[in-house]
């Protein structure tokens, strides 16, 4: 688990680094697989969910297509306070990790019929259309005279 501390003047500090980062730095570390907690350097409150909201909303903010539309956003908002609050959080937590699971298995499976990754099995296939190509069709000048 990687720590960040946040100081008041809104700058990030990496403990593991001992250097300062971005939030975009904590985006590329929350990419690689390892997870994070931020906390603020004077009281110790738990800021990481406002880092990964922040995360959320810059992506959005570059143009990136939202993964929560505004229907869903209002509905998580009805779920806060209500009494299934804490079984949706679970069941959104358990959907997003068996939909995970499902595409490692769909990519495993790719990779065993082609061989490897779709994109090479795809040049691989235009390799051989083009020789194909080059085999049989007319040379420009080829003709007799």
């Amino acid at each position: 688990m990687r720590e960040f501390k946040k100081y008041p003047n809104r700058r990030l500090y990496d403990i593991q680094q001992s250097k300062y980062v971005t939030v975009e730095d904590i985006r590329q570390i929350v990419l690689t697989g390892e997870s994070i907690v931020v906390k603020d350097s004077k009281t110790e409150k738990n800021l990481t969910r406002a880092v990964l909201l922040q995360i959320i909303t810059d992506q959005e903010d570059e143009g990136h297509e939202p993964i929560l539309t505004n229907r869903v956003l209002e509905q998580l908002i009805r779920f806060y306070g209500a009494p299934m609050q804490s079984v949706v959080g679970r069941y959104i937590e358990q959907s997003i990790m068996t939909f995970l699971e499902y595409q490692e298995q769909y990519r495993r499976r790719v990779q065993e019929v082609t061989g490897g990754d779709p994109l090479s099995m795809m040049r691989k296939a235009l390799e051989q259309n083009m020789e194909f190509w080059n085999r049989f069709a007319p040379k420009p000048f080829d003709r007799e005279r």
